[in-house]
């Protein structure tokens, strides 16, 4: 790979604009629009919600950095209750507990005042950035820099101060990545901030990207860059009334080789994984439990009065009819799954006929069909493992596929229900996959594996989407999803 040379940043070109982001447009509508609900019914759940988020942010965006490690025992602990040095061990960390608590607290901060310029719509402008960087880096006093020799040597981080020396890292294998000298930082920030006040009406999503990814090209800070660009991209989505994203530690090659992709001139990954990681909490948040209490400035017959009213008001139930019409794209999606599975299944019949004929059987199920209960428990559960609620009063569809072959038998099951404790116009797509080995003659006695998920993210749909802008997606996604099964049926037999 050869060095990557410093170049000016760029404005959102129209390519940027024409990334593809049909999947998740309608979930943000989705979300604006029962975010209002659930801050009536939800309130305190969906606070404490969202002080978990943040946390969970706080935490993950150190780690990324390299600042700490954490093991995943105790970032559980301090993101349900907060960051308490009681809650670390030693053994959980690479750095003195004390030292952890102050740097989490700090980049918890960073995120309040992030939401705080957005309730108040403060101006993003060098000065709150430089406020951004002097929070961030308020328990780290040194960074490393190279010197015109290449030596390494340690030299006091100037907190909340552009850089004045270079900061242009070496990559493993060696190549040079060259950011803006010094010299140019402040006029680069000027165009990035002057280009950003004029982008008010683009897509959230592709905005927080391309902010993200122009931030980090400029690096203006000696340190800390990279924790402020991911609290930028909060700022961003925040104002959009969406969500701050988590980007997990798992996800740190995939983070990286995104922004080399931007580097390149293609924003699309680095924004599909926004979009990615943006759906994710979305759809937690329309999961969260009803608040218990009903609040002591309300009496108990006046709470019951205005939940009869709105419960049976006229323009609440016109509002869940139109919410519902997302049953009509699942039904849509579950037809053109079909399709595709039974074409898959086909061209599965030829190479297994080689071991013996197989027998292949599809099923449409759901409420239409009167079995919509089938695989609620799969559902459920696997719905749960990732912290979102699958609503069951709602109507549910599914596509269940069958192929046997002598005593191995696969079963692949793709499920569409609603998410999310209230209605919401929110759907998603899962796939599990069974495999079974017949013990003795068929109607005997089988052997079963617990299902298995064949699809490590869900797929997503609003009532406002339409199914023949997300078909190409889904067909890509329902194909990756059919592969995992097909491969694990195939190490079988």
């Amino acid at each position: 790979m050869p060095d990557y040379r410093w170049k000016p940043i760029e404005p959102l070109a129209e390519r940027d604009r024409g990334i593809d982001l049909a999947e998740i447009r309608p979930v943000y509508e989705a979300w604006r629009a029962s975010k209002e609900r659930l801050q009536q019914s939800s309130q305190a759940s969906l606070r404490e919600f969202n002080e978990r988020l943040i946390r969970r942010l706080s935490v993950e965006t150190g780690i990324l950095e390299r600042l700490y490690d954490l093991d995943r025992g105790a970032t559980e602990a301090l993101v349900t209750h907060g960051f308490l040095e009681d809650l670390v061990s030693r053994s959980d960390t690479n750095i003195e507990p004390s030292r952890l608590i102050d740097i989490l607290r700090d980049q918890e901060a960073a995120v309040q005042l992030t939401i705080d310029c957005v309730a108040k719509r403060r101006e993003l402008t060098k000065s709150v950035i430089n406020e951004l960087h002097a929070i961030l880096t308020r328990h780290q006093d040194t960074t490393t820099a190279i010197d015109q020799f290449g030596n390494r040597r340690e030299i006091p981080l100037l907190k909340g101060k552009f850089k004045e020396q270079p900061n242009n890292p070496k990559r493993p294998e060696g190549t040079l990545h060259e950011y803006c000298p010094p010299i140019h930082v402040d006029a680069e920030m000027d165009n990035l901030l002057g280009w950003l006040s004029g982008y008010s009406q683009e897509d959230p999503i592709i905005l927080a990207a391309w902010l993200h990814h122009r931030f980090t090209q400029i690096h203006p800070y000696q340190d800390g860059n990279g924790r402020v660009a991911r609290a930028l991209t909060t700022l961003v989505l925040l104002r959009a009334e969406l969500l701050p994203l988590v980007i997990d530690r798992d996800l740190r090659v995939e983070y990286i080789k995104t922004l080399e992709a931007a580097d390149a001139g293609d924003l699309s990954p680095l924004a599909s994984l926004f979009a990615r990681l943006e759906r994710a909490p979305i759809l937690q948040a329309l999961s969260v439990d009803a608040d218990a209490e009903i609040s002591h400035q309300r009496t108990l017959t006046s709470a019951v009065i205005e939940s009869l009213a709105e419960k049976f008001g006229k323009r609440r139930q016109a509002k869940f009819a139109e919410l519902r019409t997302v049953n009509a794209v699942a039904l849509a999606l579950r037809a053109h799954a079909h399709g595709l599975i039974q074409r898959a299944f086909d061209e599965l019949r030829a190479p297994v006929s080689e071991v013996a004929e197989p027998v292949i059987r599809l099923t449409d199920g759901g409420t239409d069909h009167g079995n919509a209960h089938w695989y609620k428990f799969e559902v459920v559960q696997s719905a749960n493992k990732s912290g979102k609620f699958a609503n069951f009063t709602e109507d549910h569809y599914f596509v269940k596929a069958s192929i046997r072959v002598e005593r191995e038998r696969l079963i692949f099951v793709t499920s569409f229900h609603h998410v999310g404790r209230e209605l919401s116009g929110i759907m998603e797509v899962t796939a599990f996959s069974q495999l079974e080995s017949f013990e003795g003659s068929e109607d005997r006695e089988s052997v079963s594996q617990a299902f298995f998920l064949c699809s490590l993210e869900p797929f997503v749909f609003t009532y406002k989407t339409k199914a023949e802008d997300i078909a190409d997606s889904f067909s890509r996604w329902l194909d990756a999803a059919l592969a995992v099964a097909v491969k694990e049926y195939g190490d079988r037999l």
